[in-house]
């Protein structure tokens, strides 16, 4: 009963994830407007100061999340299987609130007009999260995302330790998921104010995550992670020997 519980738990807060993905996109496509959860208004506050705040507390609590320091506290409160699908659960649930009370800024860092110039920006656009998609199951999406660490559980199946992946484009770009995210969040024909701290607030995220996680895996693989390092590049990629 506790396995099956555990699995469904897996699979919804897959699903969340999902959706807090989707939000962050929809908004950046311009589908759906920022601060979707404000209804008729929102506090009265100065729109800047409070996107700045809401997108450092996103980024604090995932960075925080994804270190084994944390792992190793929750793993004592809640099943192991389960500690991979409360950060999906998390991170779906913080990105949806991020978007959705987002602000408003009053203001246009740049407007591209020429039609051949708009279509490209969207197409590098659709580019950089489809890379992101892509680089998920070039590793494992499904372990990413939690739901192979509770199926295996709700088979009573061990669940070994994945292998170091260094195929696709791992083979050329260490982190090709922020990658994908920084091609997302910067490609557009029309960058806001509103938009700009998202923009800024996300590659600030990216590069001081990159730097705790480059550290993890350090200590976790060894020599083999730095050998690593020096074929591939860390975003951007790195061809050749």
């Amino acid at each position: 009963m506790q396995k099956s519980i555990v699995l469904l738990y897996g699979i919804v807060c897959y699903f969340i994830g999902v959706i807090g993905l989707v939000s962050i996109i929809a908004v950046l496509a311009q589908i759906v407007p920022f601060g979707y959860l404000w209804g008729e208004g929102g506090p009265s506050v100065q729109p800047i100061a409070w996107n700045v705040l809401l997108v450092a507390v996103w980024g604090l609590i995932h960075s925080g999340m994804a270190r084994p320091g944390f792992k190793a506290v929750i793993t004592k409160m809640i099943p192991t299987a389960a500690e991979r699908a409360t950060y999906v659960l998390v991170s779906g649930v913080t990105s949806i609130a991020l978007t959705g009370y987002w602000m408003e800024v009053p203001g246009q860092v740049w407007l591209v007009e020429q039609p051949t110039l708009v279509y490209l920006l969207w197409a590098l656009f659709a580019f950089g999260w489809a890379f992101l998609l892509a680089s998920t199951f070039a590793i494992n999406h499904f372990d990413l995302f939690g739901l192979r660490q509770v199926y295996l559980n709700f088979r009573n199946q061990p669940n070994p330790p994945l292998s170091f992946v260094k195929r696709f484009m791992y083979s050329y770009i260490r982190h090709p998921i922020q990658t994908g995210v920084l091609i997302g969040v910067w490609a557009t024909p029309s960058m806001t104010m509103t938009q700009i701290v998202l923009s800024l607030g996300f590659t600030a995220y990216i590069f001081i995550g990159l730097y705790f996680e480059e550290r993890d895996l350090i200590a976790e693989h060894g020599d083999s992670y730095r050998a690593y390092r020096k074929e591939a590049g860390k975003i951007l990629p790195k061809f050749g020997k």
